[in-house]
């Protein structure tokens, strides 16, 4: 899975758990730009993820995620294995 691809389905996935069509994904996305990505959407948002790409995060992983951009690698690598 390419990083194109990776963000074209996490675009979606942040869409549908925030309910809001406008959400545009970038490298440096993090929790304060988007509107109600609080600490309970944040775990709601992760299980989304997981669902979506079939895998699950550590809690390392999960509490080293700085921003999207961080999320997408993680993603990528593990699809590559």
């Amino acid at each position: 899975m390419t990083r194109d691809q990776a963000f074209d389905r996490l675009e979606q996935v942040f869409r549908d758990v925030f309910d809001d069509d406008s959400i545009i994904l970038y490298e440096d996305t993090t929790a304060d730009d988007i509107d109600d990505w609080d600490s309970i959407e944040h775990i709601t948002l992760i299980a989304a993820v997981e669902k979506e790409f079939g895998m699950r995060f550590s809690m390392g992983e999960v509490s080293g995620m700085k921003d999207v951009g961080e999320m997408v690698t993680i993603l990528t690598q593990r699809a590559t294995r």
